[in-house]
């Protein structure tokens, strides 16, 4: 039996996710005995419409790239959708704060009319997705162990605790007590409180956990004094796209 054919997809996107792929040097060892790379634009040149598994990168926010992921799905064995603006829309999904057309002239101005638009989502608010790994950028040792899941067959669960587990098993000074707003206590962990690890914030890039501790939240708002508008919005800053998502559990079947 011949390799698992891999290929490497990206729409809307910043292409940092990939770049964490090309850099991750060792790791990637651990997987490339049993896949081929097929596709992959950030490392190389080549192109196949023979593949196994595809890595989409990138939200959906154009008619074209609607087309293009229904097709990819319709040749992949396996997708998986990769970074946060693939699982939960991402920073793409501010555009829906506005008017698209204001938004399409604010860019374009006047070569607007080329540009077709639609409201941002993520992949599986277009197309059924077989495995999930948020993150801006991603974890590498969660992508690493999502892609060993897919090529055995076996499901991957995404974390649904709150960040605020991982900070406390690293550790970690509570930001709230830096008097920071922070969103790790909302926010599905599984990056090993990788920003806080490294005296960040938690911007709430992997999507919200299912059921959020909402009075533990609001009694660290009110203990810090803290407006609920302030997390509201900074959870805008890459779950916007969420709002979209009202006919498939944003965790998908396999996660």
């Amino acid at each position: 039996m011949g390799k698992v054919r891999v290929a490497f997809f990206d729409f809307a996107c910043c292409e940092g996710c990939q770049l964490q792929v090309a850099n991750m040097g060792e790791s990637l060892l651990d997987v490339l005995g049993a896949i081929d790379v097929v596709e992959f634009r950030e490392v190389m040149s080549e192109k196949s419409n023979d593949y196994d598994v595809a890595v989409i990168e990138g939200s959906i926010t154009t008619p074209h790239a609607v087309e293009r992921i229904k097709e990819i799905r319709k040749t992949a064995k396996i997708l998986i959708a990769y970074g946060s603006c693939a699982t939960i829309g991402g920073v793409n999904g501010m555009k829906n704060n506005f008017d698209l057309s204001d938004i399409r002239n604010y860019v374009y101005q006047d070569k607007a009319r080329f540009f077709e638009t639609i409201p941002t989502r993520a992949v599986h608010q277009v197309v059924p997705v077989d495995y999930f790994v948020h993150g801006c950028p991603v974890y590498l040792p969660e992508f690493v162990k999502v892609l060993k899941c897919a090529l055995a067959g076996i499901p991957y669960r995404v974390p649904d605790s709150a960040v605020c587990t991982e900070c406390k098993l690293n550790e970690n000074e509570c930001m709230y007590d830096k008097g920071i707003t922070c969103l790790g206590p909302v926010t599905r962990a599984g990056c090993n409180s990788w920003c806080v690890n490294n005296g960040n914030i938690c911007y709430g890039c992997r999507g919200m956990v299912t059921n959020p501790a909402e009075n533990g939240a609001k009694d660290i708002l009110e203990k810090y004094q803290i407006p609920l508008e302030w997390v509201e919005n900074k959870m805008n800053m890459y779950n916007k796209a969420r709002e979209q998502d009202t006919e498939r559990n944003p965790d998908g079947k396999k996660c």
